[in-house]
């Protein structure tokens, strides 16, 4: 029965979502004919944000064979690591201190990655960047996109926190509220703007440096006790494949 539910929340994810990594390439966007990307301007991001949703939410019924397959491993792998969370949470990370410094450094890279689209598009203005202004918008619209999509789902999935009833991780549990484990919103914040960060500035070291962040962000909220290991792969995934979509989709051709 666990991982019957378990099964459940991760299919939910993935049929909403994992159209948005295999859109990276034009050739797997659908058939139909599309409008040009709307300018990544802060005037365009409400406009932008509603049809980044419409697009997220309605991709299964455009789902290719391809598609499918993405999907299929995502859930393999986060079934694989969903079945090890208990064991892991009820056999590490229990030392109190380890567990208040993980949210510490949580914390603070996550609030880095908010700041990050802020300090891009304030420098941009600044500077007269345009690449700048860009990548702070898209990074600002990737992780707004993202919130809203993983906040569906942890009201959906009710999963409890590894800290309540021996880390056993039930989900559709009614007392969870708002407070759902599944998926980490931290994760999903780091990984969509990092995603967005290291696509603009593809350098290898803007790249290492992005993604070890995010990657940083993900581990620390397993560490502090925040979330089963589970929790923040999807997250992650889910961040990851929404800033790629939002960069694909809203950057003018000539500047990819």
């Amino acid at each position: 029965m666990y991982m019957a539910s378990k099964f459940c929340a991760l299919i939910m994810v993935v049929a909403s979502l994992t159209g948005a990594a295999r859109a990276q390439s034009t050739s797997q966007l659908p058939e139909a004919p599309q409008p040009a990307p709307d300018a990544p301007t802060l005037r365009n991001l409400p406009r932008n944000f509603v049809h980044d949703q419409a697009q997220i939410w309605t991709f299964p019924v455009r789902m290719s064979s391809g598609d499918a397959v993405t999907a299929v491993l995502l859930v393999a792998g986060a079934a694989a690591l969903g079945s090890e969370d208990r064991h892991i949470m009820q056999n590490h990370f229990l030392d109190k201190n380890t567990n208040d410094h993980a949210n510490t450094a949580s914390t603070g890279l996550t609030g880095l990655f908010v700041a990050a689209p802020v300090a891009f598009y304030g420098i941009g203005h600044l500077r007269h960047s345009a690449e700048a202004e860009q990548t702070g918008v898209l990074a600002g619209e990737a992780i707004v996109d993202s919130l809203a999509v993983n906040e569906a789902i942890k009201i959906i999935s009710r999963r409890e926190r590894p800290t309540i009833d021996n880390a056993k991780g039930k989900f559709f549990q009614s007392g969870v509220g708002f407070d759902s484990s599944f998926a980490s919103n931290h994760s999903v914040v780091a990984w969509s703007s990092a995603a967005v960060i290291a696509s603009e500035y593809n350098g290898y070291l803007t790249k290492l440096t992005a993604y070890g962040l995010a990657t940083g962000v993900s581990l620390t909220r397993v560490i502090g006790r925040d979330h089963f290991p589970s929790d923040v792969f999807v997250g992650s995934a889910v961040g990851w494949m929404i800033g790629r979509y939002v960069h694909r989709r809203h950057t003018p051709k000539d500047d990819m």
